[in-house]
């Protein structure tokens, strides 16, 4: 083969490579804002989420403070599993609702609950699906304690979702039971 050939050769591959690419493919940047509660390195999340029951919540200076009893609510195989181990269903048998609240241990903890912390309950008149009503802590307070509050679709006995940072309550949302 002559240099010549060879070279022509090269060059015809090196064309045809280039323009099969031009034009036939598209860059795209896509940017995306991500929110300060992501965690990064090593350690917990920097915002927990914990079910249990409120057993008081009394006001301490410009807030709250709040005993809690934590529990599990499990679902799925979890559930079907811990259920038939404590007897609640027999085994191999799945939990009603797909749910099941496992509080092995009371053992109040503590959180500080700002004034101004998210809480949603269930009520007959709020504005989701299940009444999801939005109140503040201070009628939240008096629905623990048994004072003057508006009329709730179901006890808090069904429980709460608290959204938390190290003791602090940032949010609870009251679980609905069917």
């Amino acid at each position: 083969m002559t240099r010549g050939v060879f070279l022509f050769g090269v060059s015809a591959i090196g064309v045809a490579i280039a323009v099969t690419g031009c034009g036939s493919t598209k860059t795209v940047t896509r940017t995306v804002t991500v929110g300060g509660t992501l965690k990064a390195g090593f350690g917990p999340p920097s915002e927990l989420v914990e079910f249990g029951y409120i057993k008081s919540l009394t006001r301490k200076g410009s807030g709250f403070v709040m005993r809690f009893d934590p529990a599990w609510f499990l679902s799925g195989v979890t559930a079907n599993t811990a259920a038939a181990e404590d007897g609640a269903v027999e085994p191999g048998q799945p939990v009603p609702n797909d749910n099941y609240r496992l509080n092995e241990g009371h053992r109040l903890l503590t959180y500080l609950v700002p004034a101004n912390a998210k809480v949603t309950v269930l009520t007959r008149h709020g504005v989701g699906s299940l009444g999801e009503t939005p109140i503040t802590v201070a009628e939240l307070g008096r629905i623990v304690n048994g004072g003057k509050h508006r009329a709730l679709f179901e006890p808090l006995e069904t429980g709460v979702w608290i959204r938390y940072h190290i003791d602090t309550v940032r949010s609870l949302d009251q679980q609905y039971q069917p």
